[in-house]
């Protein structure tokens, strides 16, 4: 007797179902880390803020063109596409991460992204007492911090601020690029760029020692940027203040003495945490190497904004930023290494996730934790 087509229906129904779950635990076997967490600014947010919450003459993110090449709309990236973080999920076989003030559930996940646009590494209190606070994003990496503790304790899971979490073997913590803000908003002020300096550097440094006393064991630690060479610094800085690629010399040496500082201080942490994997992800120098030879990696525009509006060289005007009504969008966004005057393309934070994953621009390699995770399994 052949069997009923509403039979073969229900057999197929049910092979699929269980090739679909051998595929899903073999993608899990697969995979390195069960989840990620991630930290920042808006270099690494995912859509933990929206029009007018991110970082002043920036409050455009939710409007097009932002994530139109990739995403098709914009997704609150501020990017025309994917960030570093989102190259990093899908190179451990892992979903884009959720932005925390947007989770619908606390468990079962991935990860969750705290990275906020606009956010400092000093806290907020600071840029108040000091008459700074005007149009500043209230959240700083403590806020972040906070938000962490928060979600895990929801979660159910390392209960209490001093616990070890043992969940944390097979997480990665990823801090994306945080700084850039506490320079940008004290400038012009009577704040020194060294007291900047080592306030951020001490907040930085105190918010791993609490990821790292709850027992984080694998974090990747991103660099300050070429701050001189985003547009917007550009616009501002008088013409004599340039280096030998041609951006503001002051913004870069600025950058790579924070830089300098943050290294010292992680090599501090590798000493206290000897059970730990920190690695250093050179963020300044995979920068300079695409602005050296621009052509190799596609791209014809090293300061000219793919998304904005003004005159030449730049394209831009802090008065009308991309997502505003008089901005126009390039017609190719990856042969242009900025987007908006100070957030990258998606092509060129392929390239630097590319640097930082598979190159050699991380210290120690990206690899050297990839190999301590499989042999701690």
């Amino acid at each position: 007797m052949a069997p009923s087509m509403a039979t073969l229906t229900t057999l197929i129904t049910i092979l699929f179902s269980i090739a679909s779950s051998a595929v899903s635990t073999a993608q899990e076997s697969t995979r390195p880390f069960k989840k990620i967490y991630a930290f920042g600014d808006s270099f690494t947010d995912t859509g933990n803020t929206k029009n007018a919450e991110g970082p002043s003459g920036f409050g455009h993110v939710s409007n097009s063109p932002y994530g139109t090449t990739f995403f098709n709309h914009s997704t609150n990236r501020y990017s025309d596409g994917r960030l570093v973080i989102d190259f990093v999920t899908e190179s451990l076989s892992l979903p884009y991460l959720p932005p925390y003030r947007h989770i619908k559930r606390y468990n079962d996940t991935f990860g969750v992204n705290f990275a906020v646009g606009g956010s400092t590494a000093i806290n907020h209190e600071f840029f108040v007492r000091n008459n700074l606070s005007l149009d500043i994003t209230p959240q700083s990496i403590q806020t972040q911090i906070l938000w962490f503790n928060r979600y895990l304790e929801r979660q159910g899971s390392c209960q209490g601020v001093d616990s070890n979490c043992r969940d944390f073997d097979d997480t990665l913590f990823w801090f994306g690029e945080i700084g850039v803000n506490d320079y940008a908003y004290t400038l012009g002020s009577t704040v020194s760029r060294d007291t900047i300096k080592k306030l951020a550097i001490s907040s930085i440094s105190g918010a791993l020692q609490t990821l790292l006393e709850k027992g984080a064991k694998y974090l990747v630690v991103q660099g300050a940027p070429l701050a001189g060479c985003l547009p917007l610094t550009m616009y501002l800085a008088p013409e004599d203040d340039r280096d030998s690629i041609g951006c503001v010399k002051s913004a870069n040496e600025q950058s790579n003495n924070h830089n300098l500082m943050l290294q010292d201080k992680l090599q501090e942490l590798r000493n206290k945490y000897p059970n730990a994997v920190i690695v250093y992800a050179d963020y300044l120098n995979a920068y300079r190497t695409v602005m050296k030879n621009p052509s190799k990696y596609g791209f014809k525009e090293m300061f000219r904004v793919c998304c904005g509006s003004g005159e030449a060289p730049y394209n831009f005007n802090v008065f009308a930023t991309c997502g505003t009504p008089n901005a126009t969008v390039c017609s190719s966004p990856s042969q242009y290494i900025n987007w908006d005057g100070v957030h990258l393309t998606e092509a060129m934070y392929k390239v630097v996730s590319n640097m930082f994953l598979q190159g050699n621009f991380t210290q120690p390699p990206f690899d050297f934790l990839l190999e301590n995770k499989e042999r701690n399994g």
